[in-house]
């Protein structure tokens, strides 16, 4: 399977808690942070879910 390489770009103050609950979820604390993740539909969902905060590239 592919890999996704996944940076939180932006910054999680003020944002929703549903929001901050799912970069927590993908293992990204702070920004600049960087996690990879086999490419899933259940990652897609959270990378679609908080698409404005990350970056995202296959590896």
């Amino acid at each position: 399977m592919a890999k996704l390489r996944i940076t939180l770009t932006k910054s999680l103050i003020g944002r929703k808690s549903e929001h901050i609950a799912t970069a927590k979820a993908l293992g990204l604390k702070r920004i600049g942070n960087v996690v990879e993740h086999e490419d899933s539909p259940q990652v897609k969902g959270m990378i679609n879910k908080i698409n404005y905060l990350v970056k995202t590239e296959e590896v």
